[in-house]
């Protein structure tokens, strides 16, 4: 049956942005705005994020995936290298990610590159995860057609089995990604659906321009 979700209507009316007082450097703006979202009381995962990328068959393909680092050079998060996103990285590493926050009225769309991190930043992360999903890691063949939910428990268990008394390593399918932006459009819902959109867009002699872009 269909549904009507015209009647769906929500007006933002929390704050705006003013170009004037805007910091020079989008990542600047972007910790700020991801502190605040914190200071509000969050939400369930503040630092869940889409990333979009264009597949060999033509498709783009977006899914969630959870942002681990923000530094001076990018977004950094992790997966299997041998996953969907990473063949498809490893074609094309042109990627979008998207963050919304709808307690503040707020959303961050990423363009850039995504790169390997060094092994030893994954090796890093690796150890810092629960034992399960350590396990998970070895278990999954991400991506690939498998014959059933009790295949994977069964690989499971056995992995537990194996691992019971030793250590478990990263495998080298497994890693982080750094995506350097590009261009980073902050977004803040505003009345009359007249949002405020500011974007940085990355120069050549490494500075940051910023436009005030059409709602």
């Amino acid at each position: 049956m269909a549904k009507d979700l015209g009647t769906f209507r929500k007006t933002y009316e929390k704050s705006d942005l003013d170009q004037a007082g805007l910091p020079g450097d989008p990542l600047e703006l972007f910790q700020e705005w991801f502190h605040e979202l914190e200071a509000a009381g969050g939400c369930g995962e503040p630092n869940a994020m889409t990333i979009a990328t264009a597949g060999p068959d033509g498709y783009p393909k977006s899914r969630v995936v959870l942002l681990k680092e923000i530094s001076d050079d990018g977004f950094v998060f992790f997966t299997n290298y041998e996953s969907d996103k990473g063949r498809a990285i490893a074609a094309n590493p042109r990627v979008c990610l998207s963050f919304y926050w709808p307690e503040l009225e707020r959303q961050v769309i990423v363009k850039g590159k995504a790169e390997k991190v060094a092994a030893e930043v994954s090796d890093r992360y690796f150890a810092s995860r629960p034992r399960g999903s350590k396990l998970g890691a070895l278990v999954s063949d991400q991506s690939r057609v498998i014959a059933s939910r009790e295949e994977l428990d069964r690989k499971l268990e056995a992995l537990d089995r194996e691992y019971r008394d030793k250590p478990i390593h990263r495998p080298g399918y497994w890693g982080g990604y750094l995506v350097r932006p590009d261009a980073i459009e902050f977004w803040q819902g505003r009345p009359n659906r007249l949002h405020d959109r500011m974007r940085f867009g990355l120069q050549e002699d490494g500075k940051w321009i910023i436009e005030r872009l059409a709602p």
